[in-house]
């Protein structure tokens, strides 16, 4: 199948905002994919080479590329980069730089999309000695054969900077379209093993009954399931049906551990394949995971003098690092502690009741002085579990998680089965959907932020305010750097942002207003952190903000 087939679908969607065509147009291309690309198309579509969670990356930034664009076509890097401040888009300049290119290959020919992905592995599997040596002669006879619309496709594809408007939900819709299936069957699929490749093969060969049958395995990661918010530990343990689990909430990254024999696997919980840099942790686990095979899930937390948690962000920067990862051992301890179990020595856990799942946890884990059990409290008392919620305060800790003992494990899913409780004016984690550009000195950077929560009802993410404060000149670099990619509109100063940027906000009040589209406003918010180890999806509800300004206004009441 010949690329440029792919690069016209990318010309199509990009010229629709409409979901109905977009994922018709996916749908149709789908169907008339070959069965050994079924695997590797869903991720080109959507922009990408490998899954989230697959640890192989390009590791191609912009002046590699540009160098091997230069190679290919003779045209001087510095026009190259000239042609980039003009468009304002590389892959754009890359086009261009095609039309003019000087020189042609005699052994030139179509290019197809098995050999571009076969490239692209080539370049993420390169390292060691001339690796940037290898990607660069890799890159460049690649957009050697390449014509001008390709070129910008592939160049957009190496830097992740697609814009093409195909999410997860649409992706899902057009599998189920294109082969006749159920998208709820998708769904599932996709949310046990979080790969479209292989729901989409799945899909196409056995069908809704294949899909049906699709289970968890090691080494791909489960979607987590997610949790919503109780105002207390009282109206918590009504929710539960009068008897409930309480386990400590920690602050820290929550982490889904696959355990292979003596192959450990550690992903965030945005799924993103972190092993690499905290070894201590793979170490430890193989000591205390009982099982050949086992995915367990836990909170990894930074520890601090005295055994003083610190703050999750600590534990990013673990995350982070990828050079000098003993001397960060050093510096910034990690303590698991496991809350859950999925699988077992061929078992799926998901159905199983949690109290069960709890009991299996205890039997197959040797606790040691890096990984423990969650602590937990089972009670029907709302005094007890107010005790215990106090001490997980006083120690530190972000609150308490209440679990209903009989509930099954729902990947991707955020119901009441599970309830977060944490102090009531609390930091808020919203979705970046909107910025303006700055003035003056920072006028080349993004410079205030418009924030947003997500709508149950409506399925949108509803803005509550504008961010502009907080934030340092390396922060908005950092931000500017980050977004540009995610930039879906322009008009005048304002730029529309895809959500996928989760930021970690504080504020003096939540306000009524007419304003925004959510009914709420956030009062002088401050940046305080970016949450990386957050999706969207698990970002601040409209429903907490509701919550939280009921609570703002009882407090106002009785002073």
């Amino acid at each position: 199948m010949k690329y440029a087939e792919l690069a016209d679908l990318y010309r199509r969607l990009e010229k629709t905002t409409l979901k109905t065509l977009k994922t018709k147009f996916v749908s149709d291309f789908l169907k008339k994919a070959p069965d050994e690309l079924l695997d590797i198309i869903p991720y080109l579509i959507l922009g990408k080479v490998f899954p989230d969670w697959d640890e192989r990356e390009l590791g191609v930034g912009e002046k590699l590329l540009i160098k091997a664009v230069s190679m290919a076509t003779g045209v001087p890097e510095r026009e190259i980069e000239n042609s980039v401040r003009d468009t304002g888009d590389l892959g754009e300049s890359v086009a261009l730089a095609l039309e003019k290119k000087k020189q042609k290959s005699f052994f030139s020919q179509p290019l197809t999309i098995k050999r571009v992905y076969n490239t692209f592995v080539k370049i993420a599997e390169a390292s060691g000695q001339g690796s940037q040596d290898r990607k660069l002669k890799y890159l460049a006879n690649l957009f050697m054969d390449a014509q001008p619309e390709e070129g910008k496709y592939l160049a957009r594809t190496v830097l992740g900077t697609m814009r093409t408007g195909v999410a997860e939900g649409l992706m899902r819709d057009a599998i189920a379209s294109a082969f006749g299936v159920k998208a709820e069957l998708v769904e599932r699929a996709y949310m046990l093993t979080s790969d479209f490749g292989y729901v989409a093969r799945v899909a196409k060969l056995k069908g809704n009954e294949g899909l049906s049958k699709v289970r968890i395995q090691v080494g791909k990661p489960i979607r987590p399931m997610l949790a919503q918010n109780a105002a207390n530990v009282k109206e918590a343990l009504v929710e539960m049906g009068g008897k409930a689990a309480f386990e400590i909430k920690y602050d820290g990254a929550r982490v889904q551990v696959h355990k292979d024999g003596d192959r450990v696997v550690i992903y965030s919980r945005r799924l993103e394949n972190v092993t690499k840099s905290i070894p201590e942790v793979v170490d430890a686990v193989l000591e205390s995971v009982k099982p050949e095979k086992a995915i367990v899930e836990g909170e990894l937390v930074a520890v601090g003098e005295g055994g003083k948690p610190r703050p999750f962000q600590y534990v990013l920067r673990r995350f982070r690092r990828k050079y000098n990862i003993e001397e960060m051992i050093e510096k910034i301890p990690l303590e698991l502690n496991l809350f859950d179990v999925l699988y077992v020595d061929g078992d799926g856990m998901i159905d199983t009741p949690f109290s069960e799942r709890r009991k299996k946890l205890e039997e197959i884990i040797s606790q040691n002085e890096r990984i423990r059990l969650a602590e937990q409290l089972v009670t029907t008392s709302a005094d007890e579990a107010e005790e215990f919620y106090q001490r997980a305060l006083e120690l530190g800790h972000e609150g308490l998680m209440a679990k209903r003992l009989d509930s099954v494990y729902e990947p991707g899913n955020r119901g009441k089965k599970w309830l977060k409780i944490k102090p009531t004016m609390e930091d808020l984690d919203l979705v970046i959907i909107g910025a303006e550009w700055g003035e003056g000195r920072r006028a080349h950077l993004l410079g205030s932020f418009l924030v947003a929560a997500f709508d149950p009802h409506s399925g949108q993410f509803v803005p509550v305010g504008k961010v502009g404060s907080g934030f340092t000149d390396e922060d908005l670099a950092e931000f500017t750097k980050m977004l540009k990619p995610l930039i879906v509109r322009e008009e005048g100063k304002y730029v529309e942002i895809e959500p996928k940027v989760v930021i970690q906000v504080t504020y003096q009040e939540i306000q009524k207003s007419p304003k925004y589209e959510s009914g709420f406003a956030l009062r002088f918010p401050r940046y305080v952190a970016l949450r990386e180890d957050k999706s969207p999806e698990e970002a601040d509800t409209i429903e907490r903000i509701a919550q939280l300004y009921e609570f703002q206004e009882r407090f106002k009441a009785k002073r």
